[in-house]
């Protein structure tokens, strides 16, 4: 379409005012839309926030709540809780980065399965995942009282519990945070540039550390953030394995009716995340990890001996059994009857009572229920939310929008026990910071802690749908006449509906398996389903346990499989409108967009 068809008026001032108009209406809905937005992000996040920090000057007073907290008890859990994180860090970091370049640079016997593994753990809800490595790696567990059996060796020789276990728990269940984003940056590297160090003289090691290492910094940087803060927020592990970590100490002084020491020592564990996040940011930040080159991906490199692929195919194996045990061991146990499995290696009787029990008891469908609904409400409001967020710092062009980013995305730096006490201490009684407004006690404290842990989720997921859509397709539907709101609801959110979809996703599913905020704010007699998972594990009810746990890995898994669908209907989408639609696609596919809408 031609430039005369969109303005009758001749190139003057008056006509540049009026093509400059439907851009100046933009940036003021931009605005419009901003105000809600933050409005509901300062009521929800801010306020608890500064909540906590007044009730911790409470009580005793500021000084001697913060003096509890780095002395004593409080200043061993603390330092405890840091380096359980570090560790956590190191051991995901060589377990993820090590796996990611094996399955992204060598070929051998098991790769493809060993791929599809490698991601399992991501279907372990926490509270699931914790309870799986200690039926399987605990005094009691299956592994020691199977080599006892075997070779005679005392299980409590060979079990893992204490720090080692919380940090076993997390290696193998938080390394997928490393192996994705390490796997996403070689999938993207170019081999021309390690081709040209080796043709400079440098050995394997030389180019891996000056080379490589350097361009996975952002990767490892998102790997670490991600590990901390969810080890840091972990209480499941801890719980089980009797680690008196900071979040323990949070829970055990909430239910005990100290919520000043509580808020203190949230506080404590605010800050500490907070500045590791800031830290970090700080050192990917320090220099430009970026190529400018177009090569060639790399090419995986396969064993040059039959020993070498037979060595490579039997450590596949080996691995993919390690990976596949926890989920494994979950789905028997939750055929097991309740109190029979005692002193033996296996549960010795089999049943399926315990998932009819759940589908046929009112009490037992409750948590199931109770879970999906709060979820389902959180999700819609984080969709509301997270995507109207992504959209505004996305187009928003006044100074702030840094610190809109950091305030979306501060829940997800915090740990859960901290939302909850968060939440709980803000909308405990009517007042004016929150409006009149109560939740504790009430249902509605569920979903509400739920949307405020995983709207990042679908902040980040529609942000990076956002990042990937030419903003001509918006102007172009300006200058077609379209207003903002048609423009946003035709042409913009059709086009990065994948990504609020698969944001969605993850936060329905990770706030039907939620634990650690879930423990302090859910009220009487409305039990979510992991904090039934764990009163029945206290109960010896291990098989009804892992029905539930094994009724989460299935959902998991479902909403797996549909983002991989998601994130991969994109790219076919891309490729096809590339072909058809060639260099000039962007105005057809806006007018296009306007004609449907």
């Amino acid at each position: 379409m031609s430039t005369g068809t969109l303005t009758t008026a001749p190139p003057d001032t008056g006509g540049r005012a009026r093509r400059r108009l439907p851009s100046r209406d933009s940036d003021r809905f931009v605005y419009v839309l901003a105000l809600p937005v933050i409005a509901i992000l300062v009521f929800f996040v801010l306020i608890p926030m500064l909540a906590t920090a007044r009730t911790s000057a409470g009580g005793a007073g500021f000084a001697a709540n913060y003096r509890a907290l780095l002395s004593g008890s409080g200043a061993h859990a603390l330092l405890l809780s840091i380096g359980t994180s570090l560790a956590s860090v190191l051991f995901c970091g060589l377990l993820g980065t090590l796996l990611a370049v094996l399955l992204n640079r060598f070929e051998f016997p098991g790769r493809r399965a060993l791929s599809v593994f490698a991601v399992l753990p991501m279907a372990l809800p926490p509270l699931i995942g914790a309870v799986s490595f200690v039926l399987l790696y605990s005094e009691t567990g299956i592994v020691p009282r199977a080599l006892h059996a075997v070779t005679g060796l005392n299980p409590g020789a060979v079990s893992v519990g204490g720090v080692a276990g919380v940090v076993l728990v997390h290696a193998f269940t938080m390394y997928p945070y490393f192996y994705l984003s390490v796997s996403a940056s070689l999938a993207g590297q170019d081999v021309s540039l390690e081709e040209a160090a080796t043709n400079l003289g440098a050995g394997r090691f030389r180019v891996w550390r000056t080379v490589l290492l350097p361009m996975l910094t952002p990767a490892l940087v998102s790997g670490a953030l991600l590990t901390f803060m969810m080890s840091m927020a972990s209480f499941t592990a801890p719980q089980l394995f009797n680690v008196q970590t900071l979040t323990m100490e949070i829970v055990s002084a909430r239910t005990s009716g100290n919520a000043e020491l509580a808020a203190t020592q949230a506080t404590g564990l605010s800050v500490v995340s907070i500045v590791f996040l800031v830290g970090m940011r700080w050192y990917q930040n320090r220099r430009v990890h970026r190529s400018l080159s177009k090569g060639a991906a790399a090419v995986r490199r396969g064993p040059s001996s039959g020993p070498a692929r037979a060595a490579a195919g039997l450590g596949s194996l080996l691995l993919t059994v390690v990976l596949m045990a926890p989920v494994l061991v979950i789905v028997l146990v939750s055929f097991s009857a309740d109190g029979a499995w005692t002193t033996q290696i296996l549960p010795p009787s089999y049943t399926l009572d315990n998932y009819l029990q759940i589908f046929t008891e009112p009490s037992s469908l409750l948590p199931v229920s109770v879970s999906v609904q709060a979820s389902l409400l959180a999700t819609a409001a984080a969709v509301l939310v997270g995507a109207a967020a992504a959209w505004v710092v996305a187009r928003w062009k006044l100074p702030g929008r840094w610190t809109m980013d950091v305030v979306i995305m501060l829940p997800w730096a915090l740990p859960g026990t901290v939302i909850g006490v968060n939440l709980v201490t803000a909308f405990n009684e009517p007042g004016a910071s929150n409006l009149g407004l109560t939740l504790v006690g009430t249902l509605w404290i569920l979903p509400v802690a739920y949307f405020v842990r995983f709207v990042p989720l679908v902040f980040r997921s529609t942000g990076a749908s956002l990042d990937q859509l030419d903003p001509s397709l918006e102007e172009a539907a300006r200058n077609l006449g379209a207003g903002p709101l048609r423009v946003l609801r035709t042409v913009t959110f059709p086009l990065v509906l994948r990504g609020v979809l698969a944001g969605a996703l993850l936060a329905f599913v990770d706030g039907v398996g939620e634990y650690v905020a879930s423990v302090v704010i859910y009220p009487p007699g409305v039990v979510p389903m992991s904090v039934e998972i764990y009163n029945r594990i206290y109960a010896s009810e291990f098989g009804t346990a892992a029905a539930y746990g094994g009724l989460q890995i299935v959902l998991i898994l479902l909403v797996l499989f549909a983002s991989r669908r998601l994130e991969e209907g994109p790219r076919r989408g891309r490729s096809r409108r590339a072909r058809r639609d060639g260099p000039a696609g962007s105005g057809s596919a806006a007018a296009s967009a306007l004609t449907v809408g």
